[in-house]
């Protein structure tokens, strides 16, 4: 009889190996049927559309929303604190590319919105917001490219330094530059279209809930696009470049090709972020955009999870929440207010959310491995 060669199984991956039955709320999500975990999800969206009323709950209302805030408004910065989490996670946890000049792409974003729509433009077009978001998010993208493309063969500290100026360069272009107005601005920015049957605006001045569910059903198409190129051979390629990118380079994989698509992808993420808020705030000037901004987007994604999409919802949610939580809260002690200190326990906060949990709130498990491997390199004998 002649021998019947049988192929191997090939190989699991470290970071999808057994996660079905790990521990946690993810490997418990993992051994559901496929149908609770559908319902699951679709009602984790219908809560999260039914945010904007949490407040009217009785008892734990009061504990989620500070009293005097404008709860809709800080739901709707939490949205697009999430879309540049999401965006910065594709560069960063991804491809594995330290990016520190990520608002340079949210503001190019607003500010093409604001060129092409306000009265105050020198261009005068005066376009709708929605006519003016496709180019917008082009013109995002194509600051990505021109952002990545010189910086192929930069990376770790050099890269970083590359993209802090990219972002300054933004910045200081916006101060001083006339066509951008500096600190004087534009104003009178279209807000998105559409009327209820009296007439009245959907999106209007009063009422930030659309803009919240608006931002919300964006971040739902987002996740599903980044879900969907991380199972791919795109995200495939960012995990071989993010662990080796030499080692990657040998085995075929086109290192410059998907550098680019890394950055594009997330300029693209972070310029409709900064559509969003241009068409909610309806005024924008060159102060909007600082350096702090991406380091807080950055911290976000490292807090919640590094190369994790919900670790990345979560710490751009956290990011945004923190602080307006701690608006308005008293000394228990001395009953003064602590708002001129808010930042401080901000960043207290920040600091032993990454003491007791280096990894993430919600980590990526291949993230997890690493540092439990390395734990026990540096354990003591």
């Amino acid at each position: 009889m002649s021998d019947v060669k049988v192929d191997k199984p090939a190989a699991v991956p470290a970071d999808k190996k057994n996660w079905r039955s790990s521990g946690g709320v993810r490997g418990w999500f993992g051994r559901q049927h496929w149908a609770v975990r559908t319902v699951l999800i679709i009602v984790f969206a219908v809560l999260a559309y039914l945010l904007p009323y949490a407040g009217d709950i009785p008892v734990l209302g009061p504990q989620i929303i500070t009293e005097g805030i404008d709860w809709p408004s800080a739901l709707f910065n939490m949205s697009y604190y999430v879309l540049l989490a999401l965006g910065l996670n594709v560069v960063v946890g991804f491809a594995g590319l330290l990016d520190l000049g990520y608002v340079g792409f949210f503001a190019v974003g607003a500010y093409t919105v604001a060129l092409l729509t306000s009265p105050d433009s020198i261009l005068k077009t005066e376009w709708g917001w929605l006519a003016a978001v496709p180019v917008a998010l082009a013109v995002a993208m194509v600051s990505g490219l021109i952002l990545g493309w010189p910086t192929l063969r930069l990376r770790g500290d050099y890269l970083a330094i590359v993209t802090l100026g990219f972002a300054e360069i933004i910045r200081i272009f916006a101060t001083s530059s006339e066509t951008l107005r500096g600190d004087r601005g534009f104003a009178d920015i279209p807000h998105p279209p559409g009327s209820y049957s009296d007439g009245k605006p959907i999106f209007g001045v009063a009422d930030a809930t659309p803009y919240y569910w608006l931002g919300l059903s964006v971040i739902i198409l987002v996740i599903l696009g980044v879900r969907n190129l991380d199972r791919s051979r795109v995200g495939r390629s960012w995990l071989a470049i993010r662990e080796d990118e030499e080692a990657a380079e040998i085995m075929g994989v086109r290192t410059i090709k998907y550098k680019l698509w890394a950055f594009a992808i997330g300029a693209f993420i972070g310029g409709l972020g900064g559509v969003m808020f241009a068409g909610q705030q309806g005024f924008m000037n060159s102060q909007t955009f600082i350096l702090q901004f991406s380091i807080l987007v950055l911290a976000g994604v490292v807090m919640g999870g590094s190369g994790n999409i919900f670790g990345a919802i979560l710490g751009g949610a956290l990011i945004s929440y923190i602080p307006d939580r701690l608006r308005g809260i008293e000394d228990p002690i001395f009953h003064t207010d602590l708002f001129g200190f808010r930042f401080a326990i901000f960043g207290a906060i920040i600091i032993l959310i990454m003491i007791f949990r280096p990894q993430g709130l919600i980590p990526s498990r291949r993230r997890a491995m690493e540092l439990k491997d390395r734990e026990k390199e540096v354990a003591p004998q």
